[in-house]
């Protein structure tokens, strides 16, 4: 790797660490038989490149990608990765759970139907809620 990739890679690693732990982690385990480089891209360019700016701080950043991908409505294994390092960068459930019915709004009540369902399962994994 260039040093600039590298350095790409590392920031990306740890920043990926740092708001997904464990499930981000295992993200990219996943690919590594399957589609190695999808996996380095996911390090560098969303973590190593975007996440790592200044401008949002990391909550803000997943306030923003729950709400987009609440509102696709068809990202259900991202999204509760994403309610995950929400929930690790500081947003409560009661956030979380705004931030779906807002979507409901502008990506109608089926994608919000399924980003409730995606939170209710993270919730209860996390000791959140008990179903």
């Amino acid at each position: 790797m260039s040093a600039d990739r590298n350095d790409r890679f590392e920031r990306g690693w740890k920043k990926l660490k740092e708001i997904d732990g464990d499930a981000g982690e295992k993200v990219i385990e996943a690919l590594k038989d399957i589609a190695p480089d999808l996996g380095r891209y996911t390090i560098e360019y969303p973590f190593g490149d975007v996440y790592s700016r200044e401008g949002l701080d990391v909550k803000s950043r997943e306030i923003a990608t729950v709400a987009a991908l609440a509102a696709m409505g068809n990202a259900q294994p991202q999204l509760k990765v994403h309610i995950g390092a929400a929930l690790n960068v500081g947003c409560s459930a009661q956030e979380i759970v705004e931030i779906i019915i807002q979507m409901s709004v502008y990506a109608g009540f089926p994608a919000a139907l399924n980003a409730a369902a995606a939170a209710k399962a993270v919730f209860s994994e996390r000791g959140i809620i008990n179903v």
